[in-house]
């Protein structure tokens, strides 16, 4: 039987003594778009940054494809949230998306010809390859998440993380981004994304993850998106629960 994509045993996550993520456990299988939903502040993308150990966990156990992230590191895309990065950075779009092709270098090669038109691949596939020799600060928030898509696809990665991709962009950026992660799905990747938007989960997703420190919910959207289910995380939220269009 062939081993989940993700597979999450029993973790725990704290900031200062502070539990931000309680006792999570479960699996997600290959193909999945996967959604992070819960009210700010629950954990999501600690969540998130922890599946990845991109910081440390109290305990745990997060297997990729049955095995240890570290084993598969070159084979997981990530895209972290947009305050993360510094764009200042003096590096021009092509270059950026360059990076996303180092994983698969041999050590202190340079990119090849190859890798530079495969990187301009990945910049066409985005709409965004106009725009190679620009500084990434000079573009705007939508553009800049789109290279940044384009730099997680020319890894040529089996799993797909992204964190909050949609904050501050626009509505054609977010279109697209959308129809490239469901692109990927069909192509057998496996997707998973913090989102904030719980009008658009039904539309974006097949998956979710309803999280509010604890898991609340795992399963299909149909599964999760219901109104006794998102008010678990929600507490007491019921104008906002009212502004998506989740009756109580």
């Amino acid at each position: 039987m062939k081993d989940p994509a993700i597979s999450i045993q029993d973790l725990y996550v704290s900031y200062y003594g502070n539990e931000a993520v309680k006792g999570v456990s479960l699996s997600v299988n290959t193909g999945n778009l996967v959604g992070i939903i819960g009210p700010n502040g629950a954990g999501k993308s600690t969540f998130l940054k922890a599946m990845l150990n991109l910081i440390p966990k109290d305990k745990g156990d997060v297997k990729v494809m049955g095995r240890t992230i570290k084993e598969v590191r070159k084979n997981i895309a990530y895209v972290p949230q947009r305050n993360d990065i510094d764009w200042d950075f003096p590096i021009t779009v092509l270059d950026a998306v360059l990076i996303g092709t180092y994983p698969h270098l041999k050590l202190f090669r340079r990119p090849k010809k190859k890798d530079k038109e495969w990187a301009i691949e990945c910049l066409q596939r985005v709409g965004m390859e106009e725009f190679s020799k620009r500084q990434i600060g000079e573009l705007s928030g939508g553009q800049q998440q789109r290279v940044f898509l384009a730099r997680a696809l020319a890894q040529k990665a089996d799993l797909f993380f992204l964190d909050e991709p949609f904050v501050g962009v626009d509505v054609s950026s977010e279109e697209t981004i959308v129809k490239i992660l469901k692109e990927l799905c069909r192509q057998g990747k496996t997707v998973i994304v913090v989102h904030h938007d719980l009008s658009k989960a039904n539309d974006y997703f097949n998956q979710l993850i309803l999280l509010n420190k604890e898991l609340i919910s795992f399963g299909t959207v149909e599964e999760v998106f219901k109104p006794e289910v998102i008010a678990k995380a929600y507490k007491g939220q019921f104008a906002f629960m009212n502004e998506i269009g989740v009756s109580l």
